[in-house]
């Protein structure tokens, strides 16, 4: 969903994440919640030292994206495979973030 700038915001009840070249970028949180989900899942990001960026995201930056995921309390951290003309792979920084969130919750 975009904010009322035109800018990615959220998912109904999730929040997003763009992984670019091995780094995280996420929309920064002032018109949507800053979920818990979410700041745990930047922490496990910079516990790996994977650098995460908090800024505003335009649609057309998809393109650039080689992974993204949303996070949030039912989602927990799901990746996405297609959003519009974009499509989108598993790959390693979600893969290993879902390793991380999965170990908390004592599933791993």
């Amino acid at each position: 969903m975009l904010d009322w700038r035109g800018q990615i915001a959220e998912a109904t009840g999730a929040n997003v994440f763009l992984a670019i070249d091995g780094e995280l970028h996420t929309p920064k949180p002032d018109c949507f919640l800053d979920g818990i989900t979410r700041r745990t899942v930047m922490g496990f990001a910079r516990n790996r030292q994977i650098k995460v960026h908090e800024r505003a995201i335009m649609p057309d930056e998809l393109g650039n994206a080689q992974e993204v995921f949303l996070t949030g309390t039912a989602a927990e951290i799901t990746p996405v495979r297609e959003i519009g003309q974009y499509h989108f792979a598993p790959g390693a920084v979600t893969k290993m973030l879902m390793e991380d969130f999965d170990k908390a919750v004592g599933r791993g």
